[in-house]
């Protein structure tokens, strides 16, 4: 029979979370010969930053402390003594909650292809929402940030893609849900690699994450993942570092809140089901005050309903009464006994941030 669970897909639509999810929360790995296994450390701030790890990767832990509009929530470092431990490493971060890996020296240490594999099988087979940030990896996945640039530090250290992907993770993890990362700024950045609006035009439909000199300063151009083949399932909006942090948040929600406080603790009646729609619904008024959506309506889904119907024999009783599928109403079918099956579907309407800008000046 296997364990209860709630499907949730994305098909360019997303059903509501019913508890607001959190974000912000970076996973790190480190190969440090300061640790003679994979040892792990919790930083909330600069104080928490462990003063016996090499001075390179104390910098990276306090380049993702930088953030953008706030720090990243916390870091979790994980401290391994060779790529050896990469695996030790990936097998505790999957039993903890956060958001962004980076592994400064993933490429370096050959381990970016598991990293991969890695996230894309737990984004696809177990519900999980991590995603990584790394340095000139074509993923073309929505879990993927591929960072292709890196900058001139204020100290004039230039720093390579992968030594910048700490930094980009902090920038991530500390954009508010109402914001984007594109145009963030790094402010202690002095330059970046120079290229033409058509370079960067490319850069970003191909899935690049990438910096650019504004003449100013150093920014993020577009927050945008490695994902550039579209799909039915899988459409524009999953292009988008925000919108699928947006997703993710409402898929692991709902699925969180439902195992805590519906599966198993309610009969599976009509009455029920509504019970269950109305909490997300009051859900989504939640998302669309905070910003976050513009609108967005769940209700039980009667097409699965009654495809569950004739796959258990096509008759069902509702309100004493007994139904033939074929004649049967809407209304009927939605109010049908289908076991321990609930079947809802949503529409959403996520807001984006803005990000582009037309203004036709015209002269009197």
């Amino acid at each position: 029979m296997g364990a209860p669970s709630i499907n949730i897909a994305f098909y360019e639509m997303a059903i509501a979370a019913i508890q607001r999810g959190e974000k912000g929360t970076i996973a790190m790995i480190l190969v440090d010969d300061s640790v003679e296994a994979v040892t792990t450390y919790t930083v909330l701030d600069s104080t928490d930053i462990p003063t016996g790890l090499s001075a390179a990767n104390k910098g990276y832990i306090a380049a993702a402390l930088k953030g953008y509009i706030t720090a990243p929530r916390k870091i979790f470092v994980m401290a391994v003594p060779d790529a050896a431990g990469y695996t030790d490493a990936m097998n505790a971060l999957e039993l903890m909650k956060w958001d962004y890996l980076v592994a400064p020296t993933a490429t370096t240490d050959s381990k970016a292809a598991d990293i991969v594999a890695w996230i894309k099988a737990q984004r696809d087979n177990n519900h999980k929402i991590f995603k990584a940030v790394l340095p000139n990896n074509v993923a073309n996945h929505e879990g993927i940030i591929n960072v292709v640039d890196g900058y001139t530090d204020e100290d004039g250290t230039v720093l390579t893609a992968e030594q910048a992907c700490a930094r980009i993770a902090g920038i991530i993890a500390g954009t508010p849900w109402t914001m984007s990362c594109t145009y963030a700024p790094i402010p202690e950045a002095l330059g970046c690699a120079s290229r033409s609006q058509s370079d960067l035009d490319t850069a970003v439909d191909a899935g690049k994450l990438c910096l650019m000199w504004d003449g100013d300063k150093v920014k993020v151009v577009r927050g945008v993942n490695s994902l550039t083949t579209t799909s039915e399932s899988k459409g524009e909006s999953f292009k988008k570092i925000r919108l699928v942090e947006i997703m993710d948040m409402i898929s692991n929600d709902i699925r969180v809140t439902a195992q805590d406080n519906y599966i198993g603790k309610y009969t599976n009646s009509y009455d029920n089901k509504c019970l269950l729609t109305t909490a997300v619904n009051g859900y989504f008024d939640t998302l669309v005050e905070d910003g976050i959506l513009a609108s967005g309506l769940c209700e039980i889904d009667v097409d699965a309903q009654k495809t569950w119907i004739k796959a258990h024999g096509g008759k069902f009783v509702v309100d004493g009464e007994t139904v033939d599928i074929e004649a049967a109403t809407e209304e009927q079918i939605r109010k049908a006994n289908t076991g321990s099956q609930v079947f809802l579907k949503a529409t959403i309407s996520m807001l984006d941030a803005i990000e582009d800008i037309t203004l036709d000046i015209y002269i009197g």
